[in-house]
């Protein structure tokens, strides 16, 4: 996959000031991957073709005020004008070529980062499965048997595979550096690929509002060296508790990230991060299967729901 990139000096002018205001590396204005980066093309590629548009605006209208003030008697007065062919096909023509122009700019935009395509690597590509929860995000490294909360490690060039799901209300998963944001609901998959070029800690976070504790859903996303990947998991697995389905069911309470690891437990890392070195089954394809097999979820078994109990949803994963 190739991605447009803008380099000239008037973008680059534009690209620093607007990463100044931001006031955080967490922007596609300063990308750390690939797909990021191909954003920023795009966006300032739609700035420099609405400029055709809005720059004769904000030059014309102050000169043609000055030019037909009061008392000027230099100005031409015409009352009896009444069209301009050249004027027309101006005003007409420039903004059909730009709507045109930038319409196959989106096609093509939009089939070169199709969040469903691998993206290119030399490196195997990385599968990390991700439930959203109330204020949380779980991922589960299904290769590894590990799983973490609120905080996604992986290797510098190397292709993630995300795969989403939640078990909640619908939920929108965004790590702005690095890939667009991506939905997450109920009984579906949806799936991301992200891909970081350079060691780095980029934030990610839920931009679709889910209650009282949502200004607190952010994660990590570490991308790392594979030598210090390797140490990662060692130390998830060594320090970690196994991720059961009595501890998934309390971890699917309503909490932060911070609440739960201070009832669950935890070693190491942000205060709110969880490390769980195994876990239980299939948990990914249980919580999908949840709310695919044609009945009703109780409220008692369904996070965020008020009538959720813990324990009831632990025996009934168990069956």
């Amino acid at each position: 996959m190739t991605f447009r990139d803008v380099r000239t000096p008037s973008a680059i002018a534009i690209n620093l000031a607007l990463a100044a205001c931001s006031g955080s590396r967490d922007t596609f204005l300063i990308p750390g991957g690939p797909v990021a980066a191909a954003q920023r093309a795009e966006f300032f590629h739609i700035i420099g073709w609405t400029m055709i548009a809005i720059l004769p605006v904000f030059v014309l209208v102050p000169l043609l005020l000055w030019r037909y003030r009061y008392r000027n008697e230099k100005a031409r007065y015409t009352p009896d004008w009444e069209r301009s062919s050249i004027l027309e096909s101006l005003m007409w023509g420039v903004p059909l070529i730009i709507v045109a122009v930038l319409s196959v700019q989106l096609y093509r935009t939009t089939h070169e980062l199709d969040p469903t395509k691998t993206l290119a690597s030399d490196n195997p590509p990385l599968r990390v499965q991700v439930v959203g929860l109330d204020w949380k995000w779980l991922f589960i490294y299904p290769d590894l048997g590990i799983a973490t909360v609120n905080q996604l490690a992986f290797p510098e060039n190397t292709s993630v595979a995300l795969d989403l799901t939640t078990d909640t209300v619908m939920q929108s998963l965004l790590i702005s550096s690095l890939a667009g944001q991506i939905y997450a609901m109920p009984g579906m998959r949806t799936r991301l690929h992200i891909l970081a070029e350079a060691p780095g800690v980029f934030e990610g976070e839920n931009t679709q509002f889910n209650g009282t504790g949502f200004p607190a859903q952010k994660f990590q996303a570490i991308a790392m060296t594979q030598e210090a990947f390797d140490a990662w998991i060692r130390n998830v697995k060594a320090d970690g508790a196994p991720l059961t389905a009595e501890g998934y069911a309390r971890l699917a309470q309503a909490s932060t990230g911070a609440e739960a690891r201070a009832e669950m437990g935890g070693a190491g890392g942000p205060v709110d991060a969880i490390h769980f070195s195994s876990v239980e089954g299939d948990l990914f394809g249980a919580i999908l299967r949840r709310y695919t097999s044609g009945g009703a979820v109780p409220p008692a078994g369904q996070p965020g729901a008020v009538g959720y109990d813990p324990n009831a949803r632990a025996g009934e994963q168990t069956q």
